[in-house]
């Protein structure tokens, strides 16, 4: 017997039936627009070295990072922000190879530009960890602590020399309070206000790192947490970011980013500049270990994960996909 006005009358599934429906009504879409290349280079080698910890990413020459350059272009990648690993030798205490216009860093810039123009955003990382021998993302006191004031100094120098070697964008990443204010003086000081500051607002101290700092070489002892997030806060959050814009930052962003979903939801929604979430190296490790163990799809979990980023709230997603990514949405 035929039934009418049954329950249910309303079938969400009816808008999930084909493929083709469910790329109709999908409400949040990954373009290759979307995605900015993290890339490291290294001095002192003549081939790429693979991370142990994060298989298919590589600490690059010079040749190798120009080439990676040119394939986040033409695969629609938006930007490539680049981390510096000099001879362990060069480090010390004040960083200051990642001042030298002659530094790892400074050079791969000048190459990346010239290679790519301005197809690609071309971004630097602004921060002293990579650079020092104790692996802090700042200059010490007496004490053996970040000293936040003086390293604003050493902040300011190194926003110039990264500005004078090409970069579009700085990304100041050590969470030191006033650092968006006077990496932003710096640039204008030298007339470069032309150059962008993509500001690391909210920055977890996070155990999510660790395979970064094997990519980076760094020769931290200890943690950061006395300038970094705690994770168990929310509110603060707000607090960076009113202070970010306020001392003018033009893109704000939250890492990491996975873990951190309601933050960068809370970020979306309360500002009018450009936000940011980074994919970090731990969130790539643990995809890729489960995926060779056969424990996940890894295609798959790479694009839920990604997707779940850009519906929190993300204009723009740094990972280590991207250029792989990028290729498979064009």
């Amino acid at each position: 017997m035929t039934r009418y006005g049954s329950f249910p009358g309303s079938r969400p599934r009816r808008l999930r039936t084909t493929p083709v429906m469910r790329r109709m009504v999908a409400e949040t879409r990954l373009h290759p627009s979307d995605l900015i290349l993290p890339a490291f280079v290294r001095e002192g080698i003549d081939a790429p070295v693979e991370i142990g910890s994060m298989p298919g990413v590589y600490q690059h020459t010079r040749d190798s990072l120009k080439k990676a350059a040119v394939e986040a272009a033409e695969a629609g990648v938006s930007g490539i922000m680049l981390f510096g690993v000099p001879l362990d030798e060069k480090k010390d205490g004040a960083g200051t190879v990642g001042t030298d216009p002659d530094g790892i860093l400074q050079v791969a810039l000048r190459d990346v530009r010239a290679e790519v123009g301005d197809d690609l955003v071309v971004m630097s990382d602004l921060c002293l960890d990579e650079f020092t021998d104790h692996g802090h993302c700042g200059v010490l006191d007496e004490q053996g602590r970040v000293d936040n004031d003086a390293t604003l100094e050493r902040y300011a120098e190194m926003a110039q020399v990264q500005a004078d070697a090409g970069a579009h964008v700085v990304g100041p990443s050590g969470m030191m309070d006033g650092q968006i204010g006077v990496v932003r003086d710096a640039l204008d000081q030298i007339g470069r206000d032309d150059v962008g500051i993509l500001a690391y607002t909210v920055k977890y101290s996070s155990a999510f790192y660790g395979p970064f700092r094997e990519a980076v070489g760094s020769s931290l002892q200890g943690d950061r947490k006395t300038y970094q997030q705690d994770p168990a806060n929310a509110r603060e959050s707000m607090r960076e970011l009113a202070l970010d814009l306020a001392e003018g930052a033009d893109m704000v962003m939250v890492k990491p980013a996975g873990p951190y979903l309601d933050i960068l939801a809370k970020v979306a929604e309360s500002v009018d500049v450009p936000v940011a979430a980074y994919q970090i190296s731990g969130e790539y490790a643990m995809i890729e270990a489960a995926a060779q163990r056969g424990w996940i799809e890894r295609d798959r979990a790479i694009m839920e994960a990604l997707t779940g980023i850009k519906r929190a709230g993300a204009h723009m997603i740094l990972s280590y996909w991207a250029t792989e990514v990028a290729r498979k949405l064009d």
